[in-house]
This record gives C-alpha cells, sequence and structure tokens, in this order.
C-alpha cells in the first residue's frame, strides 16, 4: 500500500513539474509579438532594481512600458524654473537595457498638474499667452531631454467629458479648445520623429469617441500629426460589453488613426449605481457591500467571471489587430493596482493578469493559446 502511495504522489509531482515548466516558459510579448505591443505601466521600485521580481516578470512578458506617475507634471516640472529628471531617467534606462518600447505619459493633463502651472506669483490665474508660453516650454524642456529614447507620448490626456463637451480644465479655460492642437503642435516641433497620442477614459461611450473623432478630424485637417488614440481600458466586469468597446475602435480606425489600449485593468468590484468613469481625484465613503473580497480570496465563480471577460477582450483586440498598436496593462500585479483604493480607499481588486505573488492567472495561459489562432 505505502509503495503504491508513493508512486501515485510521485507519478503526480512529475505531471506538476512538467506542467509549471510549459508555464514558466509562456511569455505575452512572444506571443503577441506579431500582432501589437504588449505593455505594462511600472512605477519607481520596479525601475531602479528595488524590486528585482517585479522586474524580472516585466522583463519576461512584456515589450513596452509606460510611466505610471514619474513624468506627470507634479513629479517632472515641481516648480517653475526647475525640472526633475531623476525617476523619469531611471524609467528610460530601465526601458533602454531591457530593449523595450518606452512610452511618455503625460505631458498636458489638468489632474496632478504642479500647483504653479496656472497661477502666478501672488496665485491669480495667469494669462492665455503665459500659459501657452508655459505649456510650451514644458513640453519641449520634457520632450527634448528624452529625444529619441521614446517611441511616443500621451500629448493630451482627458480633455472631453462623457458627454462630449470639453472638459473644463485650467487649460481649457485660460486658452480655450485651441490648447490641444497648440500642444500637438509644440510637441511635433521638439521631436518630429515621436509617435504622438490623445489619451482618455470611457471613450466606448458614444458621445464621447464621437467628440474625439472630430478633434482627430480637425487635427488633420490641419496638417497637425497625431498617430494614435489611446483608449483608457479602466472597465468594470458588467461594464462596458465587448461590443461598445469594439465599435469605439472601429471609429477611430475609421478617422485614420491607430489605437491603443492603455491603463488596461478590469474591476471585480460593485460601485454605486450611474458611478462611472475613471477621474483620479473622484473619492467616496467606504462601505463594505463594495467591498465584498476583502479578506483577499476572489470566489471561484467571480474568477471565471473575470477570466472569461479577460479573454474575450483580448480576443476583440486580435480581431483589430491591423488598427491595433498597442495594449498595455495598468500595472503588473493585484496588489499594485490603483483600483485597491479608487475610488473608495481600503477596496480589495483583482484587476490585473498576475496576482498578489506575481503567479499569472489562468487568462495569461489562454491569451497566449489564442494568439496563435490570430
Amino acid at each position: 500500500m505505502k509503495s503504491k502511495i508513493y508512486l501515485g504522489v510521485s507519478a503526480l509531482t512529475l505531471i506538476l513539474l512538467a506542467g509549471c515548466k510549459s508555464v514558466s516558459d509562456l511569455s505575452l510579448k512572444k506571443a503577441l509579438k506579431e500582432d501589437f505591443l504588449i505593455g505594462v505601466a511600472v512605477n519607481t521600485h520596479q525601475t531602479d532594481d528595488r524590486d528585482s521580481k517585479d522586474g524580472k516578470l516585466i522583463c519576461k512578458h512584456f515589450n513596452s512600458i509606460v510611466a505610471e506617475n514619474c513624468m506627470k507634471s507634479e513629479v517632472i516640472h515641481p516648480d517653475q524654473n526647475r525640472y526633475n529628471f531623476e525617476q523619469a531617467d531611471k524609467f528610460v534606462e530601465f526601458g533602454q537595457k531591457n530593449k523595450m518600447q518606452i512610452m511618455g505619459h503625460v505631458l498636458i493633463w489638468h489632474s496632478q498638474l504642479s500647483r504653479w502651472f496656472c497661477v502666478d506669483n501672488e496665485g491669480k490665474t495667469v494669462s492665455r499667452d503665459t500659459l501657452i508660453n508655459r505649456m510650451r516650454d514644458h513640453i519641449q524642456t520634457i520632450m527634448r531631454h528624452y529625444k529619441g529614447k521614446i517611441k511616443g507620448w500621451d500629448v493630451i490626456n482627458e480633455a472631453f467629458e462623457d458627454d462630449g463637451s470639453y472638459r473644463q480644465t485650467p487649460f481649457y479655460q485660460i486658452i480655450g479648445e485651441d490648447y490641444i492642437p497648440l500642444a500637438f503642435e509644440f510637441a511635433h516641433e521638439a521631436d518630429p520623429d515621436a509617435e504622438l497620442y490623445y489619451n482618455d477614459f470611457s471613450m466606448f461611450k458614444s458621445k464621447k469617441c464621437d467628440a474625439v473623432v472630430r478633434m482627430v478630424n480637425k487635427l488633420k485637417n490641419r496638417g497637425i500629426r497625431i498617430d494614435a488614440v489611446g483608449m483608457q481600458g479602466h472597465y468594470l466586469i458588467n461594464d462596458p460589453s465587448i461590443d461598445e468597446v469594439e465599435t469605439s475602435i472601429v471609429k477611430f480606425a475609421a478617422s485614420g488613426v491607430k489605437v491603443n489600449i492603455t491603463e488596461f485593468d478590469l474591476s471585480v468590484l460593485p460601485l454605486p449605481e450611474h458611478y462611472g468613469g475613471a477621474d483620479v481625484n473622484s473619492r467616496l465613503d467606504y462601505n463594505k457591500k463594495y467591498n465584498p473580497y476583502a479578506n483577499g480570496i476572489l470566489s471561484d465563480s467571480m474568477a471565471l467571471r473575470w477570466d472569461k471577460k479577460m479573454l474575450d477582450f483580448f480576443k476583440m483586440f486580435l480581431k483589430h489587430k491591423d488598427c491595433m498598436e498597442r495594449v498595455t496593462m495598468w500595472g503588473l500585479n493585484d496588489g499594485e493596482s490603483w483600483k485597491n483604493n479608487w475610488p473608495i480607499p481600503g477596496r480589495t481588486d483583482f484587476p490585473l493578469l498576475f496576482d498578489r505573488n506575481d503567479n499569472p492567472k489562468p487568462v495569461v495561459k489562454q491569451i497566449i493559446d489564442i494568439a496563435k489562432h490570430y
């Protein structure tokens, strides 16, 4: 009896080891290399070698990186006459060292904006001409610093509301809608070889999508370069539908630009009815009914639903690979996702391809398997 048990366990161990070896050899970037770039947002711990485990996982599965925070103006340009390139330089060096396509994020955005940017020394709103000059200096100083090193830049981030109207940002209020073409012109002057992108959330919503298509057409009609639209993929398990996202992809492609799926994560957590979007400044009070997996364990049924929805998204992306330039996950693993604290601080979410221990979820192998058929 003991002998039979031992043989059974040994056989099982060999099977498991063989399975582990096959899984360990799998790589998203290898599987998708003929389709589109597969990217990930990285933080400073990962790019300055303080987290070598994450660094190895990033290099194994991803061939494109974007900075999660260190290129936003409050970090890279904290004072009017002072730039701080330290963290961003390490990010770029990490990408160069590992032969990755490096994306710049973000040049003009109303959120995480340096406090001095739109006011004078007395705290009063600056004039239109002053803000235009500051915008030009900011864009061109940063882009020239990284000229030839960055594949493409998110020039403008989140300029429209869900109803298609212009977001009332300081840039819009002071300069008007011209701030968008001006930013793209300044960017092209700084690095004529860099790709230039517009990036926004909830672009599966028809009015917002149509507004961005109109903006793209206006830029193109004026001879201003724009290469791609970035559709932020901050999605919920129930919303949007695959069809809604696909409809917008088709519309953007028809306007003559490539499509990037940026900031991609898929939340399993519920939100109050009619609440949506991805405004980083949104905050709601904690309520345990919106944190159903506080113990850190996702139910089997929800895990299966999540895998299926994520796989369905990738199937659709592969279907449109001719116009799809890049798919970028917004974070490496569940523990590092901003969704754990947005818009309700203290929640436990499971929105990314790797779990809190950097283990791939089942969908990673499924994505690799389906890539063979496209």
